[in-house]
């Protein structure tokens, strides 16, 4: 079964139970500044969870494209990846675990769906602690499918727990399935979430039943919700029998390719087959970041920077395998016919996406040009050292000054006869690392922090912001982005040149005008071509489902919008600006808090 075959299998028998297919979101969130990218396929769902009713209704069925960062330095080995897709089902306050589980189980094990033989599968419940009962209820459930107990496993809140989006909120146990690979148990404690590769989890079903509460208390919610997940890359390469991601229909393109590039047969060489499944995975997830309807460009900070690292980190290992010269849009080719179906954005970006991998390479290629040259400028000095050691701090200047990779100063070091000290690059490092995450917690394209009552006054008022800054300010302002917390709300938007004094002043006077007037804030649920008939505006280029939910702010303001609301104006105070500066090229923001009632 291919990786299409498992996304259109999957999507058919949730809509056979009653689940409406709705659309995967952006790569770039915009409810939650807490990360880059989208991480998992719960998160454009995150307000739907929380209690806002969906348009689409309580059974939701979608594909959606993810990215994690936190195993780039892993990713080269046989499974890890940046970008992968996952599955979801969800119900929103209608069914919960009993039927979650018959879905579940029907859909691995029924030979009209994936076919695995029971006997293939073992399960993990929540263990239980002092705060939460053991999960009897799902374990109940599996065994009443045919699951063994001695294949239900109790694990603890390290494994089996999904916590609330922040300090507070809605949290609840899981269940998560694995696949038996058949290799031998790595010993006598050997059980699922083992290392070892003898189980594999394909499935994970989150059971919101909890609210974690200021004092740390859990409470049972009124409302129940399910939230499931499964990997697309490495459910696809269970059911063939692959022992790897990139043995499978979604790479096996992508490196025939890079080797007909480079000369090197994948395979032969654990070393070389390393570097070709790193650009194989660095170059889709830089397709699908560019190709994204939020898209964003190499920069130095934020989603941007780790879009350059992925895309150098792919020209290095091109260097390893002897390649010279520009070559990542060759690949990128190939990741965009493979996905121009179920992602036909990519295709529609194909230009942009060539000639920004293009850009990114001559300049990385520039750069390290100049760091080689500076190399060979402090060889001499670093020759005449009796240990023949290279500092890690001149090491470090290398890569923060002239962005020269370490990995690079030590192949220059070695074929001199030098070996650089990587303790101390390491610490160097790890503090400009520090630096880097408390400064891009700042850079973030995100939206609302939590849903408390004061952020959603502050959500309520960038709809009056948005429309001041459009009526004074003229129809190109567009909203770029905004970032809310309990304290204020930074909210970006297009605008050439900085606002005068006076401007600033007109679009304070006029959001408060509006709060002054106690405006209801009314939402509507309606077809898509209906709210752009109506004028409501929506944000980004997203992709909306064909239902929408439409804000109305009294004669005031209207668009289309999923965040939580007021329900009139007059609850959200005082309006005030405090700052108004340039964001990026064409982008301005507004630093603005509230006060009062």
């Amino acid at each position: 079964m291919t990786a299409n075959d498992l996304r259109s299998k999957y999507i058919e028998f949730f809509k056979s139970k009653g689940h409406v297919e709705i659309s995967g979101k952006s790569l770039i969130p915009e409810n939650d500044p807490t990360v880059l990218f989208t991480t998992a396929g719960m998160h454009p769902l995150v307000p739907y969870l929380m209690g806002e009713p969906h348009p689409a209704g309580k059974r939701l069925t979608d594909y959606q494209k993810c990215l994690r960062t936190g195993d780039i330095d892993s990713v080269g080995d046989s499974s890890h990846l940046t970008f992968f897709e996952m599955l979801g089902n969800w119900s929103l306050g209608d069914y919960f675990k009993k039927e979650s589980i018959a879905f579940s189980f029907e859909f691995l094990t029924s030979p009209d769906y994936l076919n695995i033989p029971v006997e293939a599968l073992s399960v993990t419940v929540f263990a239980g602690d002092d705060t939460v009962p053991r999960d009897e209820e799902s374990a109940d459930a599996w065994a009443s499918h045919g699951i063994p107990r001695e294949r239900i496993y109790y694990l603890p809140r390290s494994d089996n727990w999904w916590g609330p989006a922040g300090e507070t909120g809605p949290c609840g146990p899981d269940t998560e399935i694995f696949i038996d690979t058949g290799l031998p148990a790595c010993g006598s404690e050997c059980r699922p979430g083992c290392s070892c590769g003898k189980y594999i989890e394909i499935w994970n079903n989150v059971f919101m039943q909890y609210n974690k509460d200021k004092d740390g208390k859990y409470n049972k919610l009124l409302r129940h919700c399910v939230d499931t997940g499964m990997g697309i890359e490495r459910t696809a390469a269970m059911l063939q029998g692959k022992k790897s991601v990139y043995e499978t229909e979604v790479f096996t393109p992508i490196i025939t390719c890079v080797e007909q590039i480079c000369g090197k047969k994948y395979g032969a060489d654990e070393q070389l087959d390393r570097s070709i499944r790193i650009i194989c995975d660095h170059v889709r997830a830089a397709t699908f970041i560019i190709g994204d309807p939020k898209g964003v460009s190499p920069s130095n900070v934020g989603a941007g920077y780790v879009l350059r690292r992925i895309i150098r980190r792919a020209v290095r290992h091109g260097r390893k395998l002897g390649i010279e010269g520009s070559f990542l849009s060759e690949p990128a080719k190939v990741v965009i016919d493979l996905y121009r179906g179920p992602y036909p954005e990519i295709a529609e970006k194909a230009e942009l996406i060539l000639s920004e991998l293009k850009r990114e390479e001559e300049k990385f290629l520039e750069t390290l040009k100049k760091g080689e040259l500076e190399f060979e400028k402090i060889l001499p000095n670093l020759l005449k050292n009796p240990a023949k050691t290279i500092p890690g701090r001149v090491a470090f200047r290398l890569y923060d000054t002239f962005g020269f990779p370490v990995e690079l100063t030590d192949e220059l070091a070695k074929e001199n006869g030098l070996i650089v000290n990587r303790t101390e690059f390491d610490e160097a490092y790890k503090k400009h690392q520090e630096l880097s995450r408390s400064t891009s917690s700042q850079v973030f394209k995100g939206g609302l922090a939590d849903h408390s009552e004061i952020t959603t006054k502050y959500h309520t008022a960038t709809h009056l912001l948005h429309e001041a800054l459009k009526r004074v300010l003229g129809d190109h302002v567009a909203q770029k982005g905004s970032n809310i917390t309990a304290e204020r709300m930074r909210f970006d938007f297009s605008h050439p040149q900085p606002m005068s004094k006076e401007e600033i002043k007109e679009v304070e006077n006029m959001v408060n005008e509006q709060i002054k007037r106690d405006l209801p804030v009314v939402c509507e649920v309606m077809d898509l071509e209906d709210a752009k008939k109506r004028g409501a505006r929506a944000l980004f280029g997203e992709k909306y489902e064909s239902k929408v939910k439409v804000y109305t702010i009294g004669d005031f303001s209207c668009e289309v919008c999923g965040g939580p609301h007021v329900e009139h104006t007059g609850l959200i105070g005082t309006f005030k600006i405090q700052k108004e500066q340039s964001s990026s090229a064409g982008v301005r923001r507004i630093r603005a808090v509230i006060s009062g009632d």
